[in-house]
């Protein structure tokens, strides 16, 4: 029998103010990059929690998802490892909240603020083809209300025999 593949699940915060988007800038086997707060699911978590601890880990702030944006796929050859990554991102937006006076995460090199204009300017250093792409989805107006996501109990608790 074959494996199975299986894409990565991400989830990203796309969170504006002003018209000004909140970024991280981070260090990457790719050199320094930019990003939404973002990062992988972890086993147990609903995407909403996954987006609200990511958030809280790699910008030091609450968030509180309201929309989802959009669902992403798109394929990543690792120059570290020279295998093919393909990951499924979704993208969602919402309400910041408290600053949190803590370390951001590991790799974290500090948040900042862009226009879209200045993350075009930038976009060979965007961490993903998807940081530009969630952007212009929010700018487009593109929300699905969370409703539209269900976990069931066994994906975040014991799963009983």
């Amino acid at each position: 029998m074959s494996e199975v593949w299986k894409p990565s699940v991400t989830v990203a915060a796309i969170i504006e103010r002003d018209g000004r988007f909140l970024l991280v800038e981070e260090e990457t086997s790719d050199g320094i990059r930019f990003n939404q707060p973002a990062g992988h699911l972890d086993p147990n978590e609903s995407l909403i929690d996954a987006v609200a601890r990511e958030t809280l880990e790699e910008a030091a702030h609450d968030f509180t998802p309201t929309a989802l944006v959009g669902m992403y796929m798109s394929r990543y050859l690792s120059s570290r490892t020279g295998q093919q990554v393909t990951y499924l991102r979704f993208a969602f937006t919402g309400e910041l909240g408290a600053a949190h006076d803590r370390p951001l995460d590991h790799g974290i090199l500090r948040t900042v603020w862009m226009t879209r204009e200045e993350m075009l300017a930038c976009e060979s250093k965007h961490r993903s083809p998807l940081v530009l792409r969630c952007v212009d989805d929010y700018l487009e107006g593109k929300r699905a209300p969370l409703s539209l996501l269900y976990t069931h109990p066994s994906a975040t608790g014991v799963l009983h025999g």
